[in-house]
Parts: C-alpha cells; sequence; structure tokens
C-alpha cells in the first residue's frame, strides 16, 4: 500500500525527528474500536507496553493529555485530586480532534496543534520500551519512556485503574 510507504510523515514523527529522537516505526492494520488490544496483537507486543494518549479536559474546560497504559483506565477522580482541580472528564472527539490535531484513533502527545499539559501514568516511566502512537491510525513508535519527559514534559501521576 502506497500509505504504509509514507505512513511515518506525521508532525509527530517530524518533530522527533528533527529533536534527534531515536524511534522505531511500527505499521499495522487499523481497526475501529480495536483499541490497544488490536495493536498489541498486531505487534507482538504486551499491551501493558502499548500507551494510550487520551485527551481530556479538567472543570474548567483546559484541554489536557493523559498517557495511560494500553490494559488500565484513567481514574478520572485520582486525576484530578493530583493536578489540583474539581473533575477530570475525556473530551468530546471532534473537541479533542480540534485541540491535538490529530484525529481520533491516531493522537499523538507530540507536535500537537495546542501545547498541552500531558500527564503519564508513573509505571509507564518504569517500562524499557514503550509503543505510542507517530500521529496516525495504524502507526505506532517505539520510544524509550524518559523521551516523554524530555519531548513534553509529561508529569508523573498514579491514575490508573486495571481493565
Amino acid at each position: 500500500m502506497a500509505k504504509k510507504d509514507h505512513i511515518s510523515a506525521t508532525p509527530a514523527t517530524a518533530l522527533l525527528r528533527k529533536l534527534g529522537v531515536a524511534f522505531s516505526e511500527h505499521p499495522y492494520d487499523y481497526e475501529d474500536h480495536g483499541g490497544t488490544g488490536v495493536s498489541a496483537r498486531e505487534l507482538g507486543v504486551a499491551e501493558h507496553a502499548v500507551v494510550k494518549t487520551l485527551v481530556m479536559q479538567d472543570d474548567g474546560g483546559h484541554a489536557l493529555i493523559v498517557l495511560m497504559h494500553g490494559d488500565c483506565k484513567v481514574s478520572t477522580k485520582n486525576l484530578a485530586r493530583q493536578i489540583g482541580c474539581k473533575s477530570v472528564e475525556p473530551c468530546k472527539p471532534e473537541v479533542a480532534q480540534r485541540h491535538s490535531g490529530y484525529q481520533i484513533g491516531g493522537t499523538s502527545p507530540f507536535a500537537t496543534r495546542k501545547a498541552l499539559p500531558v500527564y503519564v501514568e508513573e509505571g509507564i516511566l518504569a517500562l524499557d520500551k514503550i509503543y505510542i502512537n507517530g500521529g496516525r491510525r495504524g502507526f505506532l513508535i517505539g520510544i524509550a519512556p524518559a523521551v516523554l519527559t524530555q519531548v513534553v514534559a509529561a508529569i508523573a501521576v498514579h491514575c490508573a485503574l486495571d481493565d
């Protein structure tokens, strides 16, 4: 497929290349509503190492990104408490796309349209390698977790609920 030949040309990968960040490319056959289970299966990696990029908003309507293990859910109550607000909820898909500049299912925390605060589940930072969206549906990149704190200044939080 011609699309697969050019899959890495995204704002996210352009930024990482510009910064000299090492990453591996992992295209796979995207399935609507397949989530991290499909990508983990297609790549042959543990779902725990596949990181979801979730666009959420606080009680003031300010958007933020939460990075979570693929096999866990976000405790919005714990997240809100840790970031000092009353509540946090997922953005509607069209709002998330407006904030991030990425299509739902292809959201990357790198090179978002608007600069958004990024929070990362602390367990992700302890992994050797993670697989996170490269900015397009059906395309993950493999990086060292430290890249999250170095490139997007991700702040570690503990808000995971086991799925």
